[in-house]
This record gives C-alpha cells, sequence and structure tokens, in this order.
C-alpha cells in the first residue's frame, strides 16, 4: 500500500536569532479552537491526510484483527460487567453506582434509607441513546442538597467544551437553561436555589466563576470570582464542615485560594493568603478550626492549623518531613486520617482526637501497594471507614474499618470473572541510578514463569511531567501481555513527585532531560540485569508521556524494538510559543516560556521531538491521536509522523491512527477503551513476533 503523503509547504521559523525549517506548519489552523468544536471545520486536505493514515494503519494491522477480538474478549473477560459500588449514606438516602453486560456507562441508583425501594435517577447508556451521539463524555454528575435536582455535564465531541443541565429527579424534566461552554463541574448551593460554575473563556481556559439561579435565564447569572492572570484557572467547592465555600486559582506550582460564607446572600469572596510563587496551599475548616495542607517552607508539604482566619495565627499540625509527601486530611468527629508519600508508595495514617496519638493503617503484607480511605456515609459521628488497597498483582480489595476496635471486614473485592491467581506473578521493586546517580525506583510485574536471561519482551511504561506519579496498582489490562511473557516495567522518573517535590523540580524547566535520561538509565540497567535486551524494550507513554517517548526514541532509538505514543507532545517548542492554545500561557512553569526566554527557548529546542528528528533507523512506531483533543492538537502528532517519514532510514511500522470522534482519552464508553488497549497490545504481539 501507498505510503500516506502530507503535502510540504516550506515555511522558514525563527525566534532568538534561531531559524529552522517546518514543512508542515501549515496543517496548524488558525480556528483550531472552533475545529475542536466542529470538525467539518478542519481542512479537507488535513481531513484526507488522516483518513489516508488510518487506512495506511488499518493495512499494516490487517494481520492482527483476530488477535484484537481476542484481546477484546480476553480482557473484557476480567472485568465484572455487572458490578456495583459500595453505597454511601447521605441524609436520606443511601447512592451508589452500578455497570451492567451491556451497558457502556454507569447507573446511577438510590433507595431511602431504611428503604428497600431502588429508584434510577442516572443511565449513562440510555442518555447517549437519547442525544444519538458517538461520542458521550460525563463532566460531573451531582444531587442536590434536599435530594431532588440532579445535575450533570456533557461532552459531545472529546474537546471538553461541557454543557451543564438541571433536572428534576422525580419527572427528569429540565428546570433551568442549559450551561454551554463550562469547564464540566457543578456545585449546588446548600439552599439548592443556586449552582456555582466555571466558565471556559475564548482560549478554553476556565477563569470564571458564575452562580446561577436555578429556574432563571443564564443571562441574569452572576459573576463572582475572577481570575486575571491567563497562566490561572479556578474551581469551586465546599469545605468539609459546609460552612464555606472555597475558591481555588492556580497554575501548576503556585495557588491562591479565596473564601465566602455559605449563607452570604450576596458573596463577596475574601482572600486567605496571597500568592507566592512556587507556593501551594489549600485549605479546608472543620469543627472551628482551618487546617493548610502547603509547602511555604516545607518543600513537601506541611499541614497547619487556626481558629481564625482573620489574623491566620498558624501553628503546626504535621510537621513536614524530607521527601516525603504529606497529603490531605479526612475528618471524623473522632478522627482526623491523611496521608503520605515516599519512594513511590503510599501509607496511611490516622489520629485520635482524644489522646493525639497517630499511627499507621497497615492492612495488608504486601509492600508495593496503593492504599486509601473514603468516608462510608455523610455522618461524621462514626469509628467506620472504608479502606482500600490494590497491588500490580492483587486485585482492589475493600474493607470495612472499626477505627476504634482495629477489626475488618472484607466488604468488596475486584472479582475477576475469567479468573486471577496473584501467586502466579512477582511483583519487584528495583532502583537504579541515573546519569547524575540519583536512584530511580522501578515497578516490576512479571509471570512467575517469565525467564530472566536477557529473552523476554518487556514493556517500558514512564510519563515523568507535572508531578503526576505512577502508582503501583493494579490493572487487569497488563496481564494479557504479562501473561504471554511480556515484563512490565514503570519507570518513575523526575518529573513525576514519587520522591517528593524535588523528584519533580529535578524534571522540569532547565532540568527537563533528567527525565529522558532517567528513562533511559532504567532500560539499561534492567537489560543488565537481563530482564531484557536491546531492541526487545516496548516504550510507551501518552501526553507528555508521549514528549518523553519522542525524546528518547530520537536519542536512543536502538534500545527499542517498538514505540507507542498515545496522543503524543512531539511538537513541543511550536506550542510553547503559541501562547493562543489552552495550555500554553499555564505550563510555562512546567517547561518554560521559549517565546519570552532565550534560554528556555534554547532548552525546548535541544529536546523537542519534531525538532530533533535525525536521518537515521527508528523503531516500529505506533503513534495514537484524537480529532477532537484540545490538550495535544491531533496537528502535533500528524506532523511528526511526517517529518518522521521523510527522515527514517529503516522499513520499520511508522502508523499513525487518528480517531476522529475523541478527546484526549480517546474513546469513550466501556467498549471503546478496551477496543484501544487491544489494538495497542495487538501491535506490540505483532512487532514482538508472538502472533
Amino acid at each position: 500500500m501507498k505510503i500516506p503523503q502530507l503535502r510540504k509547504k516550506p515555511d522558514i521559523k525563527s525566534c532568538h536569532n534561531t531559524s529552522w525549517e517546518d514543512n508542515y506548519s501549515w496543517i496548524h489552523q488558525n480556528n483550531i479552537l472552533d475545529v475542536l468544536k466542529d470538525s467539518s471545520k478542519l481542512l479537507p486536505e488535513v481531513r484526507k491526510y488522516l483518513e489516508e493514515e488510518n487506512a495506511y494503519t488499518e493495512h499494516h494491522l490487517e494481520n492482527t484483527k483476530q488477535k484484537q477480538k481476542e484481546l477484546f474478549n480476553e480482557i473484557k473477560g476480567r472485568i465484572k460487567l455487572d458490578d456495583e459500588s459500595l453505597p454511601y449514606k447521605d441524609i436520606n438516602y443511601e447512592y451508589w453506582t452500578k455497570t451492567t453486560t451491556k451497558g457502556n456507562y454507569s447507573i446511577k441508583l438510590r433507595k431511602k434509607i431504611g428503604s428497600n425501594d431502588i429508584e434510577e435517577i442516572w443511565n449513562g447508556d440510555l442518555e447517549k441513546d437519547k442525544l444519538n451521539t458517538e461520542y458521550f463524555g460525563i463532566g460531573d454528575l451531582e444531587v442536590s442538597f434536599n435530594d431532588k435536582l440532579l445535575g450533570y455535564s456533557l461532552d459531545l465531541k472529546g474537546s471538553e467544551y461541557y454543557t451543564i443541565y438541571i433536572r428534576e429527579i422525580s419527572n427528569s424534566k429540565l428546570v433551568t437553561e442549559k450551561i454551554d461552554e463550562t469547564s464540566g463541574s457543578i456545585t449546588f448551593s446548600l439552599d439548592n436555589k443556586f449552582i456555582f460554575y466555571s466558565k471556559l473563556d475564548k482560549f478554553h481556559r476556565p477563569r470564571k466563576i458564575f452562580r446561577h439561579k436555578i429556574g432563571t435565564s443564564i443571562k441574569e447569572d452572576e459573576l463572582i470570582f475572577e481570575e486575571k492572570s491567563e497562566a490561572f484557572t479556578v474551581g469551586i467547592g465546599l469545605s468539609a464542615d459546609e460552612k464555606y465555600y472555597f475558591i481555588s486559582t492556580s497554575d501548576h506550582n503556585t495557588s491562591e485560594q479565596y473564601y465566602f460564607n455559605v449563607d452570604e446572600e450576596q458573596p463577596k469572596p475574601k482572600l486567605i493568603k496571597k500568592r507566592e510563587k512556587g507556593v501551594l496551599y489549600s485549605v479546608n475548616s472543620w469543627e472551628e478550626t482551618f487546617y493548610n495542607h502547603t509547602n511555604k517552607d516545607a518543600e513537601d508539604f506541611k499541614i497547619e492549623k487556626c481558629k481564625d482566619l482573620a489574623d491566620q495565627k498558624w501553628e503546626i499540625f504535621i510537621p513536614p518531613k524530607k521527601e516525603v509527601l504529606i497529603g490531605g486530611l479526612v475528618f471524623l468527629d473522632n478522627w482526623i486520617l491523611r496521608s503520605e508519600i515516599s519512594n513511590a508508595l503510599g501509607k496511611l495514617y490516622v489520629k485520635n482526637k482524644e489522646n493525639e496519638i497517630e499511627e499507621e493503617l497497615i492492612f495488608s503484607d504486601e509492600k508495593v501497594i496503593i492504599p486509601s480511605v473514603s468516608l462510608m456515609q455523610k455522618d461524621k459521628n462514626t469509628d467506620l471507614v472504608h479502606l482500600s488497597y490494590s497491588s500490580p498483582k492483587t486485585p482492589g480489595r475493600t474493607y470495612l474499618y472499626n477505627l476504634k476496635s482495629k477489626e475488618k471486614k472484607l466488604v468488596k473485592e475486584q472479582e475477576i470473572p475469567s479468573g486471577h491467581k496473584p501467586d502466579d506473578y512477582i511483583v519487584e521493586r528495583l532502583e537504579c541510578p541515573s546519569h547524575d546517580g540519583k536512584l530511580i525506583p522501578i515497578t516490576i510485574t512479571r509471570h512467575k514463569n517469565t525467564k530472566i536471561d536477557g529473552s523476554s519482551n518487556l514493556l517500558l511504561y514512564g510519563y515523568g511531567s507535572y508531578g503526576s506519579s505512577m502508582w503501583p496498582g493494579f490493572s487487569s489490562t497488563r496481564f494479557s501481555l504479562i501473561d504471554r511473557n511480556i515484563i512490565w516495567a514503570t519507570a518513575h522518573i523526575r518529573g513525576g513527585m514519587e520522591k517528593g517535590m524535588k523528584w519533580w523540580k529535578e524534571g522540569k524547566l532547565l532540568n527537563k532531560k533528567n527525565t529522558f535520561e532517567d528513562y533511559i538509565s532504567v532500560a539499561n540497567f534492567l537489560i543488565k540485569k537481563k530482564y531484557t535486551t536491546k531492541r526487545k524494550i516496548i516504550g510507551m507513554g501518552g501526553s507528555a508521556g508521549g514528549l518523553l517517548m519522542g525524546a528518547v526514541v530520537n536519542q536512543e532509538p536502538d534500545l527499542f524494538l517498538g514505540i507507542i505514543m498515545a496522543v503524543p507532545f512531539v511538537d513541543s517548542l511550536t506550542t510553547n510559543l503559541d501562547h493562543s492554545l489552552p495550555l500554553t500561557v499555564g505550563e510555562f512553569d512546567e517547561f518554560g516560556n521559549a517565546k519570552d526566554n532565550k534560554e528556555h527557548f534554547d532548552y525546548i529546542y535541544s529536546y523537542a521531538p519534531y525538532n530533533n528528528i535525525k536521518k537515521m533507523d527508528y523503531p516500529h512506531i505506533l503513534i495514537t491521536t484524537s480529532l477532537s483533543d484540545n490538550r495535544v492538537l491531533f496537528d502535533e502528532p500528524a506532523k511528526f509522523t511526517a517529518k518522521l517519514r521523510d527522515f527514517k532510514t529503516d522499513s520499520n511500522l511508522l502508523l499513525l491512527k487518528t480517531e476522529m470522534n475523541a478527546g484526549h482519552g480517546g474513546k469513550s464508553g466501556r467498549d471503546g477503551a478496551i477496543e484501544e488497549v487491544a489494538f495497542d497490545y495487538a501491535f506490540i504481539l505483532k512487532i514482538s513476533n508472538k502472533i
């Protein structure tokens, strides 16, 4: 089949006395945000190219069709399709969700406390059918405090422009005008008369908080807060004691917070602490006390408390610890729970308010786990909570735990209908030195029969941006590779926060290359330890993890058999220079500001995947993207693919697949998500000669 060719249109770009050629810049439309809302505005020539690439991909993976079906059924077979969540007791009702065998979306149910009469208040599949839409993204689903109204937000394109709807639960009739172009979040007022929401500006940034009176025209909506900085985005929520609304505005590493009383007729948000560059803080209130979770003079956070926000006489509640991330608080009348993270592993603690004694909650013998706690009811006068954990080999388990007696009862276990034996798998936590001696945590999951002699293929997953950490939780999908003797390794590289804020700082801005060096160091370490060998590694990452994939494949292509890049941020220099794009301005603290800072420009230019494609052999590469993705525009991977075709000197596969009706997260619905995983895994098995 003929290789797709994107038309070249020579374009010389320049910045800071540096010039470079970009033959494919023309595919980026000036009205790109309009295209995200309405794909019919896409240039016909570009659409034709994307469709040709899709056909080319389809052709080369034609012999995997049966394997894709097999993988789909296999992955779906590990999911309990007809499942229910544990109920949550509100004041008058218990609420829970369920999924069904045939449905792709969840159903929200409730029953009055003490009653057996179950009421269905939301059915995602029925709602999707009503709207007759291919893509169906649910942003928020909230019930009013009087249990009479359901608020929900929908995105029908994948572009994350959410429309808010409010309807009566009793008759499903809309009670107010729909509200378009919001961030999707809905906050009801305690008196059930209003909702608060954030509106997107022309650049798709939520910078305004409005109050809408239910049943009135949206033209009458009150603007109660506006963020002036284009780099900051806003949100609103209710305090733990339901006495205040807190408005939070922030970029990635600086925040500011405002508050007002829930009973204020005309809300006038008051500033808590003026923003200070590099300082994050989040205030909550409980029992006449304010608690502040902050990294002010505490790199990895601390928690302080005070009685009055007017004078703010803060005292330490939870002190900082070096390279230990202090998490937020969960309040009960007699207990305060919190979390900590160190070396990519989480811990839970509980403090007895009566005697001030704090202790760690240990409820599993496994060392590599993700623990979590959730409340089972709105009434905080209880000693009972839900404690959950999973590990790379152990499905999620939830216990009803008595904080006083320390008794626990297993109340829910993630069921794997097709069968799963945790003892068939080995989970290891390794560390390897990076180029500068820093030790990088690695989580390995493999079948007990997989040989460690260099003969095995290995999937090396990485992300390493925004302080987002990759946690060692359970994923049933991975076993379709692990059971075929492909080792799964997650590299906890710098750019995340697995080892605290410093771990993030050492992987961003002018330290970004540490992220790539860490990943390459992990790959070489696993080769040295005979988990795999050169050209048997499949690199995988999405979004900013796609930036990682693009950078490392340009740097060390011989390490890899293949690379999977999902919605990849690969034209990072071009995007950084365009301040009109939704995310650019807010990410200056993550990647730098190339347009206004020459040092930042030179540094980004030196690693940006699109700008550093070389004339050389590349491994097999699969690139996936979505037409309505507003986070990483489809033109980035499209340009990258076209340029890579011009430069690569090998005959390996280079495939681009574009979802024409989806966004950053790919297809909507359960089956859609499984199809995408099956597609990626079929590609992996094909290049690994396992088909």
